[in-house]
């Protein structure tokens, strides 16, 4: 399964789709209460509730923004529809480990999903470049701002169908 544009798992755009609902009914709401009741209260260059309450509403638009076009460009690859499960692509859940015997557990996701200190790397990602098309027992060498650095796939799985 080739993964074009910008991939994210059925997970992830039900996150994006979340935030947008909730900023779009919930926040924008009462921050335009306020903004409302504030500017009743007479002069807004002091009213502190006021231009707080502006600022705070071009953030959430911009965010609303920002989530919709990233949601429009968006093409749901589901991980557990993944025909070979033999090599690490899109949504996979690998094992690697590197020449000190440390091992790291790594979910390859969409860029808009990402979670590094849960274990969940954008698609993007340089570490995620490096893992792709890999199969168990491979060594791959990833280039962090470290240096390089060598990993062997010591495991491969996909969420069941």
């Amino acid at each position: 399964m080739k993964v074009e544009g910008n991939p994210i798992t059925p997970a992830g755009l039900a996150a994006l789709r979340a935030r947008y609902d909730h900023l779009l009914s919930t926040e924008r709401p009462a921050i335009v209460e306020i903004v409302s009741w504030a500017a009743g209260n007479g002069d807004r260059s002091e009213n502190g509730d006021y231009l707080y309450g502006r600022k705070r509403m071009r953030e959430i638009d911009r965010e609303l923004a920002h989530l919709a076009r990233r949601m429009k460009a968006a093409r749901v690859v589901d991980p557990a529809r993944q025909e070979d499960r033999t090599r690490v692509l899109f949504g996979a859940t690998v094992e690697i480990e590197d020449e000190d015997d440390n091992r790291r557990t790594l979910t390859l996701v969409g860029d808009d999903e990402q979670d590094a200190s849960a274990g969940l790397i954008g698609w993007s990602a340089p570490i995620a470049r490096a893992l792709r098309g890999a199969r168990l027992g491979d060594l791959r060498v990833v280039r962090l701002p470290g240096g390089e650095k060598e990993w062997e796939i010591v495991g491969v799985s996909y969420p069941e169908p």
